[in-house]
């Protein structure tokens, strides 16, 4: 089993995190943002990447560092869990409809961070029961993820209407696309996916 684990403790933010690349899609979220402990459940269930994340932090000031750590704890503890990377996939890419919105991820896990964010939104805020969220926090979230997991990361929202379906769509085509790269080749079990010998 490709399982991992990390604590990530600063001033600003102290969150423990647990995954495992060969789960169901099973999930303990709580960030204290409650929309985007929704958007990280929807990262495990359709990954299969069992996710199990606890996070505290500054939100009586903003959404910021939460946001962003979460980003970077959970993308760290994944390319712990990836170890050597021998035997993935390493490429993926979905397309995910969600109603009027249709948004794309390509992806490679090449631990060659770069991120690409062609997503745009029609309200600077999303708001929730529980606070406006600002709608830039997700560029730094995947960001963050795309720079601590190793990932070269390409986001695009197609088109699409509602802010809620677009950034929801995104993270679902993320998770298909990671459900894909990290799984094992038969035919290559003990290889790395590159000519360089080495990820």
């Amino acid at each position: 089993m490709r399982e991992a684990s990390l604590k990530r403790e600063t001033k600003e933010t102290s969150i423990e995190v647990k995954v495992n690349l060969d789960g169901t899609g099973k999930y303990n979220v709580e960030t204290g943002i409650g929309f985007l402990d929704h958007m990280l459940e929807q990262l495990s269930r359709h990954s299969l990447i069992d996710i199990t994340l606890k996070a505290k932090g500054d939100t009586h000031i903003d959404y910021h560092h939460t946001t962003e750590d979460s980003g970077l704890a959970l993308g760290e503890c994944i390319s712990k869990a990836l170890g050597n990377r021998h035997g993935i996939t390493r490429y993926a890419h979905s397309y995910i409809p969600m109603d009027e919105t249709l948004s794309r991820v390509a992806l490679d896990l090449s631990n060659r961070p770069y991120l690409i964010w062609h997503v745009n939104f029609t309200t600077p805020v999303l708001t929730s029961g529980q606070g406006d969220f600002n709608t830039e926090l997700f560029k730094e979230w995947f960001q963050a993820f795309a720079q601590s997991s190793g990932t070269t990361l390409h986001v695009e929202n197609i088109y699409g209407e509602n802010n809620h379906h677009i950034i929801e769509s995104c993270y679902k085509a993320l998770a298909r696309s990671l459900r894909s790269a990290v799984s094992i080749n038969d035919k290559e079990l003990d290889a790395v996916p590159s000519t360089k010998g080495q990820l």
